[in-house]
């Protein structure tokens, strides 16, 4: 305050001398009271500013708050969700892997239910042959090769029929060779056991002889 009072007598020079003392005295309790108003305004300024910074602070916190408590939401849903997918995955696997499982087990059920019928008439081969003599079982052999080539037939398992045929690794195995006579050389002349294809995939080789060119031809 002190230094204000100079500030301020230097800024407005007061001849003293002239003064009376009660205006000397009216002047100095002015200036003072002049620096004193400065001095609350002052204070109450900073009041204001400090009200203001505690407003801020309790809306930025509350505002954090109801961010934390959406983050927390959204991280409750979102566990929610990842169990109930690992639910869900679990559930189909197992169904998967009964699938399967049934699949290796029961894939062929419909062969077997068409290969059965042939076997009932293989056992019926020695009846035949009882009642009706040689001739007659001869005939039942091959009605019944023939109701076993439907049911191959049926199911995609197709004999080879390679004589004549060129040689083929993926389809015939080599047992022998034989002299070329009605075929080309190279080619496939005799079949010692049938091969066959289940829907175009070889699954048992054919047993071949090759025919080759002799010396006199």
């Amino acid at each position: 305050m002190a230094v204000r009072f100079l500030t301020r007598t230097r800024r407005y020079p007061i001849d003293l001398c002239r003064l009376t003392p009660s205006a000397v005295t009216r002047s100095v309790v002015g200036l003072f009271s002049t620096a004193a108003e400065h001095r609350s305004t002052g204070d109450d300024c900073h009041g204001d500013d400090g009200e203001d910074d505690h407003r801020y602070s309790l809306t930025h916190v509350r505002t954090l708050e109801m961010r934390a408590r959406k983050l927390e939401e959204q991280v409750h849903d979102l566990t929610e969700r990842y169990k109930r997918a690992l639910a869900d995955s679990d559930n189909v696997r197992r169904r998967t892997q009964k699938f399967v499982e049934d699949a290796k087990q029961f894939g062929i059920q419909s062969f077997c239910r068409d290969i059965v019928e042939v076997a009932d008439l293989i056992e019926k081969s020695a009846e035949v042959e009882e009642r009706d003599g040689v001739q007659q079982l001869t005939q039942y052999l091959a009605l019944i090769q023939g109701r076993l080539q439907d049911v191959f037939s049926k199911h995609g398992l197709e004999k080879m029929s390679p004589v004549g045929g060129t040689y083929d690794p993926y389809q015939h195995e080599i047992v022998c060779h034989t002299p070329a006579e009605g075929v080309e050389p190279g080619s496939v002349a005799v079949v010692k056991q049938d091969g066959y294809m289940l829907h175009g995939r070889t699954i048992r080789h054919a047993h071949v002889g090759i025919a080759v060119k002799t010396q006199e031809q």
